[in-house]
């Protein structure tokens, strides 16, 4: 059974940094992506950032130059580095992993995406 576990999250300020991390148990696909999202109230999910399994990434224009993601094989864990975070950053991210079938690159389709985690809270204050 896969499951996702995000931690990380939390309030700063406008202009800090927060470090998300995402991880994953029982994910056996050599082939993936992985991704985050982000949903506020109301409103559709959207990706921010995706790494497949050579190393590729993608992130929402919105995000460019300031968020990273990266990940530790070794530790089965997907990170999401944030700088220079803004008050429209605030919303609960999410961990995804695609299944037995992967878009074959990084994507910010959540169509794309089997498996999910909960999600973390991120709060920037301005």
């Amino acid at each position: 059974q896969v499951q996702l576990v995000e931690s990380g999250g939390g309030s700063v300020q406008a202009g800090g940094s927060l470090t998300l991390s995402c991880a994953a148990t029982g994910y056996k696909y050599s082939r993936y992506s992985m991704g985050w999202f982000r949903q506020a109230p109301g409103q559709g999910r959207e990706g921010v950032a995706s790494i497949d399994n050579d190393g590729r990434t993608t992130y929402a224009d919105s995000v460019k130059g300031r968020f990273t993601i990266s990940a530790d094989n070794a530790k089965n864990t997907l990170f999401l580095r944030m700088d220079n975070l803004k008050s429209e950053d605030t919303t609960i991210y999410y961990c995804a992993a695609t299944g037995a079938w992967s878009p074959g690159g990084p994507s910010l389709r959540s169509t794309h995406y089997t498996f999910w985690g909960r999600g973390t809270q991120v709060t920037v204050s301005s």
